[in-house]
């Protein structure tokens, strides 16, 4: 359970008899659509109290925690708005971290990440992404290989996430899309098998990761840039109906779809970025072509779908494919403007009151191999 800014005053809740260690799997999700809020989330061996302490400078001063013993933490810490940087320590029991510092959302720019199908490039160094200096981290999906592998079950598959690159998920807002491999609790085989694979409703992601609105799919706002953030669950959509269905329905008459049809329509974000893991041209043209008229009043459409980094333009409008492997199956876009089988991710960029934002696909030197600028809606 999460535990929104309740300051603690009984410090003898954290007090033990069990020699100190240092805690160490620290990721920070945004759990709500308020950019001023943040979840500093943990993990402890045994179940022990929660405690952040924080502030805008080392010296801390602030706290905010819960008494209930948990060994996955979730406390949500409101920020300074004029801090540029936010400080923090997590505490449980005996046992805290060190002073760990992640950016504000402020100055002239802000910088996000995204990158997709971390599950099947576990091998890479993501220590580019810290280079970035980036604002915030976003996926597009397929985080995880899946969450049956032997010694990876259940949530142990994103404890292995968060191990994988510990400086950048401490030190950066991480905001993960759901794959269908995130979800997939059982091996999917050659046919439909008589029980599901997929857990639809995505029960260990949410409760490892804490996101705004289900979780599944979410929302979230940086008015100060004008951004907004739509995250659909979006992935093997063909599969729906089946034991292999493994997202929420995205048939015109969806919920999902409502929901977004009624975001894209808000006048109030100059710039929308919708995030997913289907195959944008399978999307695009899915039930009589639902998604498409939808997609073009957001700024950009980005997937994780396939081995290969991509930009596609429709009509003027642009699609990504980005993928930390690269050099896999590549499902081209029939409106393919520009293709790399490189290892890739995405850079964003947003400067205050700019007339356009950026777009760049770069490689894990961090070169950048296409640029997009994209104007405001």
């Amino acid at each position: 359970m999460m535990t929104r800014f309740l300051p603690l005053v009984f410090s003898t809740l954290f007090v033990s008899t069990l020699p100190a260690a240092p805690i160490e799997r620290i990721w920070l999700t945004h759990a709500v659509n308020d950019s001023s809020r943040i979840t500093v989330n943990w993990e402890t061996d045994a179940p022990a109290p929660s405690l952040v302490e924080y502030g805008s400078d080392e010296t801390l001063g602030k706290e905010a925690g819960a008494s209930e013993p948990v060994t996955l933490h979730h406390v949500e810490i409101e920020l300074d708005p004029a801090a540029a940087r936010h400080f923090y320590r997590v505490r449980s029991a005996a046992d805290e971290s060190a002073i760990h510092s992640f950016k504000g959302y402020t100055g002239e720019t802000i910088r996000v990440g995204l990158f997709a199908d971390r599950g099947y490039a576990r091998d890479r160094d993501l220590s580019v992404l810290v280079k970035e200096d980036l604002h915030l981290l976003l996926t597009a999906g397929d985080n995880v290989a899946s969450l049956h592998e032997a010694g990876l079950e259940g949530t142990k598959a994103f404890s292995n996430l968060i191990d994988s690159q510990r400086d950048l998920f401490r030190g950066t807002p991480f905001m993960p899309v759901l794959g269908n491999h995130d979800r997939e609790i059982t091996p999917r085989g050659p046919k439909p098998p008589a029980h599901a694979v997929y857990d639809v409703e995505a029960i260990g992601y949410r409760a490892f990761f804490p996101l705004p609105d289900e979780g599944w799919k979410w929302r979230f706002d940086i008015p100060a840039y004008g951004v907004r953030f739509l995250a659909l669950d979006a992935n093997h959509i063909s599969d729906a109906g089946t034991t292999w269905q493994t997202n929420q329905p995205v048939t015109r008459d969806s919920a999902q779809h409502r929901w977004y049809a009624a975001e894209v329509a808000r006048p109030d974000a100059p710039f929308l970025i919708t995030v997913n893991n289907e195959r944008n041209a399978t999307m695009r043209g899915y039930d009589g072509g639902a998604w498409m008229p939808l997609f073009h009043q957001s700024s950009a459409v980005i997937t994780g779908y396939g081995y290969f980094g991509e930009r596609a333009e429709v009509d003027g409008f642009p699609y990504f494919n980005t993928c930390l492997k690269g050099n896999g199956d590549l499902y081209k876009d029939p409106k393919s403007a520009f293709v790399t089988q490189e290892d890739n991710y995405l850079l964003i960029t947003f400067t205050k009151d700019a007339p356009t934002m950026t777009v760049e696909i770069k490689n894990l030197r961090g070169e950048t191999l296409d640029t997009r600028e994209i104007k405001r809606r």
